[in-house]
Order: C-alpha cells, then sequence, then structure tokens
C-alpha cells in the first residue's frame, strides 16, 4: 500500500461532517478540478495522486471505457486502501465509424497534444457535409473499493464537429465540438454552462447517489 502523505490541496466537506476519504485516480489537474467541484457537498475528503507520493501508473489498454475506468479505479483502490474514483472519455464521430474513441487523448500519436488532435480529426472530417458530422463524448465513471467492488455510471453528450476550431475555453476537442441544441463550441460556451451539459457532468449527476450508497449504505440502512 502507497503511504499517505498530507496536503493543504486536498478538498473536503466540513471537518465534522467527514465520513471518509476518496482517491481521484487522476493526474490531470483540470479533470480533478471538475470532479471535486462535481463532488462538492458530500460528507467525504477529496484526495488525488499528490496525497500519494510513488503511486504506479495503469496503463489504459481496455477495449472501452468501461474497462478503462475500472481498471483504473481498482488499481489505485488496491494501492492506496481508499476508494478510489476514475473515470475514461472521450469523442466517438459518427463519420468515423466511432474513432477517436477510447484513443481520444492519443488520435495523433502517443505524445500528440489536444491541438495536433484536433487538427488530424479536422483533416479527416474536411468536405463531409454538417448532416454527416454527428458525434458525442461518452464519460464512463467508476468507484472501486480496496475489495473490488465497484459501481458505475455513465454519461454522454451528443452534437456534432464543427468545421473550423473555435473558442478559447476548455480543452481537448472543446474547440470543434457543438452541442445537441447550440450554436457555440464547448469552448466559446461559459464554462458554467459547460460544467451542466458536458457527459462528465451528466456521468457524476448520476453518479453522487451512486457513490453515496456505495459508500454508506442505503437511508434505510443508515
Amino acid at each position: 500500500m502507497v503511504r499517505k502523505r498530507r496536503t493543504e490541496g486536498a478538498v473536503e466537506a466540513d471537518k465534522s461532517a467527514v465520513k471518509t476519504e476518496i482517491v481521484l485516480a487522476t493526474r490531470n489537474h483540470g479533470k480533478i478540478m471538475e470532479l471535486r467541484s462535481l463532488l462538492k457537498g458530500m460528507p467525504i475528503r477529496v484526495l488525488s495522486f499528490m496525497d500519494f507520493p510513488g503511486l504506479p501508473e495503469v496503463e489504459e489498454d481496455g477495449k472501452t471505457f468501461r474497462q478503462n475506468a475500472e481498471k483504473k479505479a481498482k488499481a489505485i483502490a488496491k494501492a492506496t486502501n481508499c476508494v478510489a474514483v476514475a473515470d475514461d472519455s472521450g469523442l466517438e464521430v459518427d463519420f468515423l465509424g466511432g474513432a477517436p474513441g477510447i484513443r481520444s487523448a492519443r488520435f495523433a500519436g502517443e505524445k500528440a497534444t489536444d491541438r495536433d488532435n484536433v487538427r488530424k480529426l479536422l483533416k479527416m472530417m474536411d468536405g463531409v457535409p454538417w448532416e454527416q458530422r454527428g458525434a458525442r463524448f461518452v464519460c464512463v465513471t467508476c468507484a472501486a473499493d480496496p475489495k473490488g467492488r465497484t459501481v458505475f455510471a455513465e454519461g454522454v453528450c451528443e452534437g456534432a464537429i464543427g468545421f473550423e476550431m473555435r473558442g478559447t475555453h476548455g480543452f481537448g476537442y472543446d474547440p470543434v465540438f457543438v452541442p445537441k441544441g447550440y450554436r457555440v463550441t464547448l469552448a466559446e460556451m461559459d464554462p458554467a454552462l459547460k460544467n451542466k451539459i458536458s457527459h462528465r457532468a451528466q456521468a457524476m449527476a448520476k453518479f453522487r447517489a451512486l457513490l453515496e450508497e456505495f459508500l454508506f449504505g442505503s437511508k434505510k440502512e443508515r
């Protein structure tokens, strides 16, 4: 088990209300901040990789978002002896048969930047008419405890791929993804609105109640 280091960066509810600790199984600072915000108000202390020096890298070699999320959560739960929360997400483009999918972060290569990935996507979609540019962001979130128990939630944000990069907010494919019912990309959208309609927000909306029961049991049992 990896020994925990106390840090000032850990986020928690009022100390008198904290009932347990969970670890976010990611090193992505943006994702950590987003997940902490979505978990705000629960009676838990939210830790991250920064609180556990020496945590192992978990290879994302699954064939689905669910498999990758489960593998990460189980590995970090075992290493820390805490409940771990992990997610895996990506972009599925209809015209490309669901690609980039689980390879969204590595679409243009193992060391590709967000801009590299977006440029490759736009090149592959060059000349494709709007009605054939349907796409969706998918997020699968998993919690696992040290005994191997798991719980899952999935969120989907439907939309389409724009013809050019627009906007300065967000990350990843946000500058070219236009959510269904909107005329702006996620990168042009106010972050507060994005965090209400995104795939991760939708997954976490379902996940909060599941996580509470997973951690503390049903209300009838308390």
